[in-house]
């Protein structure tokens, strides 16, 4: 078993072909899709396991969650370098920004208000240029 797979508790074969899946995408995707898709590739594989393994792998910071302004949420396996996301709000398409810059700002913000121990997700919602040009706004 890897050691990104150490936060999931009980090792299921259904567990790992979730996290197989995540490796093997780039895109944000709901729970229901990837349950699809497994489904689709013959896996025996339940809803409320993808469900409960993506809300391990979340809480582990294995994933990236996206809650769209529809409040669904996204998973997509990410790299480790701090970052943020900018989100098409109807295809989902993502574009990571690094995350720096980002931070430096909320340090900043937090000082003036006298917080300490502060910690940020930013994700930025608008229309891509492949939305845009078919009308969606």
């Amino acid at each position: 078993m890897t050691e990104e797979l150490s936060g999931l508790g009980r090792h299921t074969r259904q567990r790992l072909q979730v996290t197989a899946l995540l490796d093997e995408t780039d895109e944000f995707r709901s729970a229901q899709r990837l349950h699809e898709m497994l489904r689709a590739r013959g896996e025996q594989v339940g809803l409320t396991t993808v469900y409960r393994t993506l809300q391990i792998l979340a809480e582990a910071g294995e994933v990236d969650v996206v809650r769209l302004p529809s409040g669904e949420h996204l998973y997509r396996r990410c790299g480790t370098d701090r970052h943020h996301h900018l989100v098409c709000r109807h295809c989902a398409r993502t574009v990571e920004i690094p995350g720096p810059g980002v931070e430096t700002w909320a340090r900043r913000i937090a000082r003036q208000h006298g917080y300490v121990d502060v910690a940020q997700t930013l994700e930025l919602f608008g229309t891509c240029a492949d939305c845009a040009a078919l009308g969606a706004t």
